[in-house]
């Protein structure tokens, strides 16, 4: 089995401040890599995959889904979760689109009071309270 690459402390730094400007989000060490909750839900994972390629996984409304399982590369499914997407992370990432992205991840995953103080962020109905 190949090792697993660190994610560069500065992709680390550059996810670390958009989190920090969320509320009650938090870092901690994963099974691999680095992840963001708020309570005990995943908000966004980073991790270095056996193939050496960087990704970040996430939630997204399901109407978005197909986009990402159809659009190929950098952008993918998650084999597990109905709404679990994710981004191969490179030199070429555009970090602003991918913000964006965390940011309604956040908003899916967050209690209604919390999601509710992000500017611009949106939430389907029936997500947690």
């Amino acid at each position: 089995m190949a090792d697993r690459p660190d994610v560069p402390p500065e992709w680390i730094q550059r996810l670390s401040d958009l989190f920090d400007t969320l509320p009650e989000a938090y870092q901690e060490r994963a099974w691999v890599g680095t992840r963001w909750r708020v309570g005990q839900a995943t908000i966004a994972h980073v991790f270095g995959g056996e193939d050496q390629l960087f990704r970040v996984v996430f939630r997204a409304e399901l109407g978005e889904v197909m986009v990402f399982e159809h659009s190929g590369p950098p952008y993918f499914k998650a084999g597990w979760g109905d709404n679990v997407v994710g981004i191969v992370l490179d030199e070429s990432t555009d970090w602003e689109e991918l913000g964006e992205m965390l940011t309604e991840s956040y908003c899916l995953q967050a209690p209604k009071h919390l999601a509710g103080q992000v500017i611009g962020g949106t939430r389907s109905s029936g997500d947690a309270q």
